[in-house]
């Protein structure tokens, strides 16, 4: 049987900052099975779409060699990014038809997954599905990797997140506070200054914008300095911070939001910092985590039937909604985790 595939394709490689109008709302159609003959593949309703600023830098044309984390899109296909999906039919020995997983899909009701391997199985089906796109998925995974794995908190450590209130700084502010750290965080507006005191337990936090001088800010935040520095946005924040680490510290440099849309990059002025104070600046990749990730969600689904994570989501209803969803993101329109519901 075929049925109506809506999907969202990129009408045009991006430069610059990303509008609606670089991607299109097309109808398609799809039949409810597996290919004959296609082995190790499954078909896949979606549920759930993560947008996420990443995927920003696939929508460009890229010269061949340069460091991208992904293929570019192909101008009249579906963007592609990770979402929760329930199974239609399988030929792959891992997975049956009703199974509820989560992995790499396409941004359209029905996805022909090729590369099964990018699949997990939900786990905690009892907790809600969206979770998956979010603390369950892959920004909890980063958020987990890059302060635990990378950062290595001790307790009593300062700690300080950009972006805090995005899908990432929400779990990184209460890993640290979890992990016995003093923890602040900065954010784009006062409504979400208040959300990381009041729901996400940040010790402090300031809006950027409302600062005159960012080094002022962190100064008047941490008087004796910053162990972790969780990055979200480079540019300028980044440049701020590395004035004020202490000896030791580490600068976990997880996402740069500040400079996906730049044709030409901000400069890093205060690098000289690290070099007295002995500062490790590692920059991560989550695909190079997923092998803690059953350790990881088992501990992160622990922490939320404890009440010691909660989550904050932003949540967008039908397809259509999905390219201004994500073109939200870069002017900080989202509060909490973004994402898109299907079905």
């Amino acid at each position: 049987m075929a049925v109506r595939n809506k999907k969202v394709v990129l009408k045009r490689h991006v430069t610059g900052y990303p509008v609606e109008e670089d991607m299109e709302i097309v109808a398609d159609t799809v039949e409810l099975r597996v290919p004959a003959g296609l082995k190790n593949a499954v078909l896949v309703k979606n549920l759930y779409l993560s947008c996420d600023p990443w995927i920003r830098g696939r929508m460009s044309k890229h010269d061949d060699g340069a460091a991208v984390p992904a293929p570019d899109f192909v101008i009249g296909e579906a963007l592609v990014n990770y979402g929760v999906c329930k199974i239609v039919e399988s030929t792959h020995p891992k997975f049956n038809a009703g199974d509820l997983v989560w992995g790499m899909s396409g941004w359209e009701e029905y996805t022909l997954v090729t590369q099964s391997e990018s699949l997990n199985k939900i786990n905690h089906p009892e907790l809600p599905l969206s979770y998956y796109t979010g603390v369950l998925g892959m920004t909890g995974l980063t958020a987990y990797s890059g302060f635990v794995e990378v950062g290595r908190p001790k307790r009593g450590d300062t700690v300080f997140v950009s972006a805090a209130s995005g899908a990432v700084g929400q779990i990184v502010g209460q890993l640290a506070k979890i992990s016995g750290c003093y923890v602040v965080g900065s954010a784009g507006s006062d409504e979400k200054v208040s959300l990381l005191k009041t729901r996400f337990g940040y010790d402090d936090a300031f809006n950027y914008k409302s600062e005159k001088s960012l080094a002022a800010a962190l100064k008047r935040c941490f008087p004796d300095g910053i162990d972790i520095y969780y990055d979200n946005v480079g540019g300028a924040m980044l440049d701020a911070a590395l004035l004020h680490m202490r000896h030791g510290g580490r600068v976990v440099v997880c996402g740069m939001i500040s400079q996906y849309n730049l044709e030409e990059h901000d400069g890093v002025r205060n690098l000289v910092c690290i070099i007295p104070k002995s500062v490790r600046v590692e920059g991560f990749n989550v695909g190079n985590y997923f092998h803690v990730y059953a350790k990881f969600e088992e501990e992160m689904a622990g922490y939320i039937k404890e009440g010691k994570v909660v989550v904050v989501e932003d949540v967008v209803e039908g397809i259509e909604k999905a390219p201004a969803a994500l073109i939200g993101l870069f002017s900080g329109k989202n509060v909490g985790k973004q994402l898109v519901a299907l079905a």
